[in-house]
C-alpha cells in the first residue's frame, strides 16, 4: 500500500472494530482531542503510526502560547485574547484568517485550563517575549521540552481512557455516498491492515515538511533546507483532502528557523537573539534585525555566503540559554565556542577582523541600527559562537476548515462528519514565513484539539463540560 487512500462503499470488517471517534495523529491536537473526549466518556480511538506518539509536537520546544489562563492570571500578567489575536494578525500582516484566529486564541486559555485539570503543571515562560508577542504567554511544562509535553499528554489522555494504538500507519478513509468518513484503515508492521470504524474523524496528523516534492512545489525557498521536523509530516491529510474534494488553504505558510546548529542538527532557542545576541555571516556583517522572528530568519540565513551565520552572544545571553534543555544539548554536542576577544571570533567565522569589530562596535544603546533593530545593551567579551543554518521545521497549511475545526469542500460547506487541526489543517500564519507567531503551530494543535473534540461530541449529540 502506498500513499494515502480514499475509498468509497462499504468498509469490510469495519463492525467488528468500531468507535464513536477516531483520531488521526497522536501529537498535541490528537492528545488534546482525545482527553477531552474520553474524559467526558466517549469512546476514542488514537491511531499512531510510531511506536511511542511524538511527531512534531515532541521535536518543538513544547511551548503553548495562551491569553487568559488561570496560570497566567495567577502570575499578575495582564493579557486577553484580543491582545493575543491582534498579535497573530500583526505578525501576519492582516493575512491569517479571522475566524481561525478568533477561534483559537478564545478556547486557547481553556485549553489550558483544562489541560491543568488533567495534571499537567504549567507555568509562564519568563525572562524575555518571544518576537511578536506583547505579553508573556508561552505555557510550558518544568521540563520546557516538547517530548515531556507529548509524554504528558498521553498519560493524561490513556489515564482518561482513551484508546491508543500504536504502529498503525493510516492509509485508507472509507467514505458513503453520503460523504461520511466511515472508516479507517490502518497498515500495520507486517503488512497487514486494520480497518476501524467510526462517526466522527478527526484529522490531527501532519503536515507536508517531509515531503521533499511538496515542498519543493510550495515552499521553493526551502527546497535546500535542512528538514528539522518529523518524517510522518508527509502530506496525507492534504492527500485524502484532494481526493475528498476539501479545499485546501496557506500552503506557503511555514515555520521556518535560522538557528539550526550545523553540523550539530540541534535546535538553538531564539532566546539567545531577544537577548541581546546577534547573527553574523561569513563577512562579518550583520544581515537582518534578529527580533522580527526566528521563522522568516531562515530565509536570511539560508541567503547568506554558504548558507550559514554565526550566533554571537555574550556570558549574560549564555546564562539564560542554559534553562533551556535544547541549547544543554546542543552545548553538549560542542556547538558553542568561546572566543577571547574579536581578533579570535574573527578566526573562528573566518572574516576581516576590522569588519567584524565594526559590526559589534555598532551593537549597542548609543548607536543607531542600519537594519532597524533597537539595542538595549552591548556585547562584552568574551564572546560565545555558534555556527547556525536555516531549517524547515513545520508548514502551516493544509485543509481549510471553519471555526468549529469542520473541514470544508470547494465551495466552502462542511463535510459531514470529517475534522482537522494542528498541523493537517490551515494555520494562523497566513501564506508566507514572515506570518509565523512564535508558538502558532502549537497554538492550532492545543486549542484546535480543544475545539474539534467538541465539535465531535456535538455531531454525536452529545455536549462536553467548559472545563472537560
Amino acid at each position: 500500500m502506498s500513499g494515502p487512500v480514499v475509498k468509497r462503499g462499504a468498509a469490510p470488517g469495519a463492525d467488528a472494530m468500531h468507535v464513536p471517534v477516531a483520531i488521526i495523529g497522536a501529537g498535541a491536537c490528537g492528545l488534546t482531542a482525545a482527553l477531552r473526549l474520553a474524559a467526558a466518556g466517549i469512546e476514542t480511538v488514537l491511531i499512531e503510526r510510531d511506536a511511542t506518539p511524538s511527531g512534531s509536537s515532541a521535536l518543538s520546544s513544547g511551548f503553548i502560547p495562551a491569553a487568559g489562563s488561570a496560570v497566567q492570571r495567577a502570575a499578575g500578567i495582564e493579557d486577553d485574547a484580543q491582545r493575543f489575536a491582534a498579535d497573530i494578525q500583526a505578525k501576519a500582516h492582516g493575512t491569517a484568517s479571522p475566524e481561525l484566529v478568533a477561534a483559537y486564541t478564545g478556547a486557547a486559555a481553556a485549553a489550558m485550563d483544562a489541560l491543568a485539570a488533567h495534571g499537567l503543571a504549567f507555568e509562564v515562560l519568563d525572562g524575555f517575549l518571544y518576537p511578536g508577542h506583547t505579553a508573556r504567554r508561552m505555557h510550558t511544562l518544568p521540563e520546557r521540552t516538547g517530548a515531556a509535553l507529548v509524554a504528558a499528554l498521553e498519560r493524561a489522555a490513556t489515564g482518561a481512557g482513551a484508546y491508543l494504538l500504536t504502529r498503525a500507519l493510516a492509509r485508507e478513509l472509507w467514505v458513503d455516498d453520503a460523504g461520511r468518513i466511515t472508516a479507517v484503515g490502518c497498515e500495520r508492521p507486517d503488512g497487514s491492515v486494520d480497518v476501524i470504524g467510526c462517526d466522527a474523524l478527526i484529522l490531527a496528523c501532519n503536515g507536508f515538511g517531509g515531503n521533499a516534492a511538496m515542498v519543493r512545489e510550495h515552499l521553493p525557498a526551502m527546497r535546500e533546507a535542512v528538514y528539522g521536523g518529523h518524517a510522518g509530516n508527509d502530506g496525507s491529510a492534504i492527500g485524502w483532502g484532494a481526493q475528498l474534494g476539501a479545499r485546501l488553504a496557506d500552503l506557503g505558510g511555514y515555520q521556518g528557523h535560522g538557528s539550526w546548529a550545523t553540523p550539530q542538527g540541534a535546535l538553538i532557542s531564539w532566546a539567545v537573539m531577544m537577548d541581546g545576541g546577534v547573527q553574523i555571516n561569513r563577512d562579518g556583517r550583520r544581515f537582518h534585525d534578529e527580533t522580527h522572528g526566528y521563522s522568516e530568519a531562515a530565509v536570511h540565513v539560508l541567503a547568506q555566503p554558504g548558507s550559514v551565520a554565526w550566533n554571537v552572544f555574550d556570558d549574560r545571553t549564555l546564562a539564560l540559554a542554559r534553562g533551556f534543555p535544547d541549547f544543554v544539548e546542543a552545548e553538549a554536542g560542542q556547538a558553542r565556542k568561546t572566543c577571547a576577544d574579536v581578533p579570535e571570533l574573527a578566526a573562528l567565522i573566518g572574516c576581516d577582523p576590522h569588519t567584524l569589530r565594526q559590526t559589534l562596535d555598532a551593537v549597542g544603546p548609543e548607536t543607531p541600527d542600519p537594519l532597524g533593530r533597537r539595542f538595549e545593551r552591548t556585547l562584552q567579551a568574551p564572546y560565545h559562537a555558534i555556527k547556525v543554518t536555516g531549517a524547515l521545521f513545520h508548514t502551516q497549511g493544509g485543509l481549510d476548515i471553519d471555526a468549529q475545526c469542520r473541514v470544508l469542500d470547494q465551495d466552502g460547506r462542511a463535510f459531514p462528519n470529517l475534522l482537522a487541526a494542528g498541523g493537517a489543517a490551515r494555520g494562523v500564519s497566513g501564506n508566507d514565513v514572515s506570518g509565523y507567531l512564535s508558538g502558532n503551530g502549537l497554538l492550532s494543535a492545543v486549542a484546535g484539539g480543544h475545539i474539534a473534540a467538541a465539535t465531535a461530541a456535538a455531531l454525536l449529540g452529545r455536549s462536553l463540560e467548559q472545563g472537560v
